[in-house]
């Protein structure tokens, strides 16, 4: 019988990096439970076992695909840890946490702490009572049939309050963000959002200048008492070029900021923030503060740099919840470079000289990786994936990255 197992919740990206975390820590594989496979889990032979069902999302049956899992998996293991790797799923953990705990160990906020950081309304409302740095922001009510009327500097950004509602729809012309020139632009992006059926509010924020090397990530860890034993800070290389995915990070350079990770650190124990959560936050060269656009309740797609920097993420897990370990806050200021990019794609597209020679000595030093290409899990067919991925970013950047 092994002393645990890994019960991950989804099966993307984020999931395949909980999968390699826990399996270069202790050589254990995981069990893997959502919707459907996807190309990131689907050749790897890091799970024991999955359990899948099209209705997944649907709290009912997520609780009962949960508790069937534990049936059949609690012979395998003293313990079962479970974690969450996307907003929905996260979310039902949180909303169930009290029922789950009886079959599983887990740490994630309570749901009163996740409903002061969720939605992006009720995040930047929070972080103003808590004097936290954040873009120019105004709100529209989607339900309304008046215009926006709001005097703001143009350009801004707009981007939906309630991020599960508006991805669950699927139109022509969505992105995950707008950048919007003009009123009359933005009076056709709210039409055009409000047509497709959305009704929560939208976002409309002053837009900071810069390219993506100007935006930051920063990953946080408290244990299930709340005390916080893990920050990191990083600047962002690359991210997905086209529009419905950006804010998905491709290369990250590990940065050290410590009175940013401290304010970071701060906010959160203020809230008595439990479990994995992560920041994205962008340099305002106008007043040289960082801005806050939102933060995930939970480890993200790209935190995997704490592993590859041995700050193994499973590790704080399972000190915390198997071990109870007393752990002092750790900042993280080790040198890496995460990216899911060819080299190819850093040379052709980072403008900043400064950051590209930062990414090349890493790359030169060693002091790299792609999470995706982890050694044990490089079967065949995870190598013809691999593959492709690389042919298909350098098509991805060649058509929408513009600089």
């Amino acid at each position: 019988m092994e002393k645990f197992l890994p019960i991950i919740v989804g099966t993307d990206m984020n999931a395949y990096n909980m999968m390699t975390s826990f399996h270069e820590a202790y050589g254990v594989q995981s069990v893997l439970v959502g919707k459907e496979e996807v190309q990131f889990t689907r050749n790897s032979g890091l799970k024991k076992a999955v359990y899948f069902d099209e209705d997944f999302e649907d709290p009912a049956v997520f609780k009962r695909t949960l508790k069937k899992v534990a049936e059949g998996v609690k012979s395998d293991a003293e313990y079962l840890i479970l974690i969450g790797t996307n907003d929905k799923y996260q979310n039902l953990i949180i909303d169930h946490q009290d029922e789950l705990r009886q079959d599983f160990l887990l740490n994630v906020p309570k749901p009163e702490v996740r409903d002061a950081l969720f939605e992006k309304k009720d995040f930047y409302q929070t972080c103003e009572h808590y004097e936290m740095p954040i873009p120019k922001t105004y709100y529209y009510d989607c339900d309304s049939q008046l215009p926006f009327t709001g005097e703001v500097t143009y350009p801004v950004v707009v981007k939906p309050n309630n991020g599960v509602a508006y991805f669950a729809l699927d139109f022509p012309g969505q992105e995950k963000v707008y950048k919007v020139e003009s009123a009359n632009e933005l009076d056709e992006v709210i039409e055009m959002i409000k047509s497709a059926g959305y009704t929560d509010e939208l976002i409309i924020q002053d837009y900071i200048p810069g390219d993506d090397t100007y935006m930051f990530d920063a990953v946080f860890y408290a244990n299930s008492q709340g005390e916080p034993q893990l920050i990191t800070f990083a600047q962002v290389v690359t991210q997905e070029p086209q529009p419905s995915a950006v804010g998905n990070y491709t290369a990250l350079l590990t940065r050290f900021n410590k009175d940013v990770m401290n304010q970071l650190v701060t906010f959160l124990t203020n809230l008595n923030y439990t479990g994995f959560a992560n920041f994205d936050l962008k340099y305002d060269a106008r007043d040289k503060t960082f801005k806050i656009f939102e933060v995930n309740l939970r480890q993200g797609r790209s935190s995997y740099y704490t592993t590859a920097t041995g700050h193994n993420m499973a590790e704080f897990l399972v000190d915390d919840l198997i071990y109870h370990k007393h752990k002092d806050l750790y900042y993280l200021n080790e040198d890496f470079l995460f990216s899911l990019v060819p080299e190819r794609v850093l040379d052709r597209y980072v403008t900043n000289e400064s950051v590209l020679q930062d990414a090349k000595r890493h790359i030169a030093d060693g002091k790299w990786g792609n999470p995706l290409s982890y050694q044990p899990d490089l079967n065949l067919k995870r190598r013809i994936f691999l593959k492709l991925r690389a042919i298909n970013y350098l098509k991805k950047y060649r058509e929408h990255h513009f600089n």
